[in-house]
């Protein structure tokens, strides 16, 4: 079977058949998937997010070149993220991207978040099967996350 590109939808079906209680929202041109299963909290806990377009403060990843790229984000824990990719980079000023080596335009590769890689997101733009494989791992460390999230914000 070819290692074909995985489509937003496909994605997305993947993850809401393997877990429960996540709603699809769209958000500041993105589409978002947050925990909420109660509906309790105006949107939920974000676990990832599709950015499909450059925004004005995030066109590192050069989405706007054609239609069919897009970028999937994710959260993880800082230790992670660390083992990943040796460091927490600082905050970047407004527009501006982190300071750390990588081409944030390379596809079917797990980075860090151009912008949000100070917060342990990562991300990887035009993700194969092979690459999502590698990458459920870690998405289900980014629901374990959701899960503590909304306890806390519940004060379960």
């Amino acid at each position: 079977m070819k290692d074909k590109i995985l489509t937003i939808d496909e994605i997305i079906q993947i993850i809401t058949n393997q877990y429960s209680g996540f709603v699809v929202n769209k958000n500041w041109g993105e589409i978002g998937l947050f925990y909420n299963p109660e509906h309790k909290l105006k949107k939920g806990v974000y676990l990832l997010t599709f950015k499909q377009k450059d925004g004005d403060n995030d066109k590192s990843s050069n989405l706007n070149i054609s239609p069919d790229l897009y970028r999937l984000n994710l959260g993880i824990s800082r230790e992670t993220f660390i083992k990943l990719f040796g460091c927490i980079p600082n905050r970047p000023q407004a527009g501006k991207v982190i300071d750390m080596n990588y081409d944030f335009t390379s596809k079917n590769i797990i980075i860090p978040h151009p912008v949000y890689g100070w917060m342990s997101w990562i991300c990887v733009i035009n993700p194969t099967n092979s690459t999502l494989k590698t990458i459920l791992p870690l998405i289900d460390e980014g629901y374990q996350l959701c899960l503590q999230k909304y306890n806390k914000r519940l004060g379960k």
